[in-house]
């Protein structure tokens, strides 16, 4: 499943990462899709710098969720606040997801 990711940066000096436990978690059954790629953002301890003032792509690739699965969230688990979340996507065939974060 391929989530390709929008982070439009308000902030001066923004830094940005992703955690290896981010998931994609069916809304049905509950099951995880764990993080397999990350490309164009660090993955933690790492960190990604953000130009002023623009939005930032980068893609998240996971493992399938089930067949069943017809709406799921993305969530970052991680220890501390600022985790992204992004509730209620809804399935496509072509597991294809443009969100912003």
């Amino acid at each position: 499943m391929y989530v390709h990711c929008y982070f439009e940066n308000e902030w001066k000096d923004a830094l940005v990462r992703i955690w290896k436990t981010t998931f994609l978690v069916d809304h049905s059954t509950g099951l995880k899709s764990s993080l397999v790629h990350a490309e164009n953002i660090s993955i933690a301890p790492l960190w990604t710098m953000i130009q002023d003032n623009v939005t930032h792509n980068f893609l998240l690739i996971f493992g399938a969720l089930p067949k069943s699965c017809s709406q799921f969230d993305l969530i970052e688990e991680i220890p501390q606040p600022g985790g992204f979340h992004v509730k209620n996507i809804q399935r496509n065939q072509r597991d294809v997801y443009h969100i912003d974060i």
